[in-house]
């Protein structure tokens, strides 16, 4: 399946790109987000994303752009720094997609889908950090189960980080077929399923080797304070511990007066949207607006 941004249309709508705002997309991915604000008028783009595979390919998407974008390899938690890089203290909007991409999840050597076997890696920057082999051939079977129930909400997950010590004593956990076939006969269930009894865990260990959850709440805080007043922030969740963080300090802050929520209720995609990305499924866009 080929990559889709989603909920274009409502990002676009919510942050009113102008012709002398400075935008920041900080999950550039393939760039539809940021070509969508680019060609409703955004002055000028600073796109950011930690996978060096999406910005080479986003390169040439935005290439029409011109002097109006930058594309820089960071996290996007390091915003302010970016932006402090480039003598900017305020910008007029900025978006972030904090789904795992199509591009990462349809490429087998990226670890991220057991659909297709590959090296388990299911690192977003493959320039740092240990991989998720790596990680679960150094963790003991209570850190296993913390981060699989955690993470993951997997109700099996002790029997599960027990199958997969289990398992690692027999032979290095390197490919995420092996893993998928070890997590599933932990899991166990029988007949048709909704989705597949891997795919829990398969999230919770992607999220805990790219510290997907670390510092959400404190990067949503500084990306307010970077807005100018009356600019807007819009967060697009895919599943529901980051939507809770991300409701919850926006609650918090709109509670102190820094913000006011544009969005009361989280914005999903259109019943067209779905049909045509069925991975559109599960977005959910939240907005606010830095108080005046």
């Amino acid at each position: 399946m080929g990559h889709a941004p989603v909920l274009v249309s409502e990002v676009v709508s919510f942050l009113r790109p102008r012709p002398g705002g400075v935008y920041v997309d900080g999950t550039v991915g393939l760039g539809g987000h940021a070509s969508a604000l680019l060609e409703a008028g955004a002055g000028r783009l600073i796109g950011i994303d930690r996978d060096e595979a999406a910005l080479a390919l986003a390169r040439p998407v935005l290439a029409g752009a011109g002097t109006r974008v930058e594309l820089v390899h960071a996290d996007y938690r390091d915003v302010r720094r970016v932006l402090a890089e480039r003598g900017l203290e305020r910008v007029a909007g900025m978006v972030v997609d904090l789904g795992v991409s199509s591009l990462q999840l349809d490429d087998a050597t990226r670890g991220f889908s057991f659909r297709v076997s590959g090296p388990l890696d299911m690192r977003m920057d493959r320039s740092s950090g240990p991989t998720a082999a790596e990680m679960i051939a150094s963790a003991d079977e209570v850190t296993l189960a913390d981060v699989i129930w955690r993470f993951g909400e997997e109700r099996h997950a002790r029997r599960i980080a027990r199958a997969i010590v289990r398992a690692r004593a027999r032979q290095a956990l390197t490919e995420t077929g092996t893993l998928a076939s070890v997590v599933r006969a932990a899991a166990g269930g029988r007949g048709w399923q909704r989705i597949d009894p891997a795919t829990r865990t398969f999230q919770a260990l992607r999220i805990w080797v790219n510290r997907e959850l670390d510092g959400l709440d404190t990067f949503l805080e500084q990306a307010v304070s970077a807005l100018e007043p009356g600019a807007r922030l819009a967060v697009i969740a895919f599943h529901s511990l980051e939507d809770r963080v991300v409701k919850h300090t926006f609650r918090r802050l709109a509670a102190g007066g820094g913000v006011v929520l544009v969005t009361r209720k989280p914005v999903g995609p259109s019943d067209a949207e779905v049909q045509g990305n069925p991975r559109a499924r599960s977005a959910r866009l939240r907005v606010v607006e830095k108080a005046a």
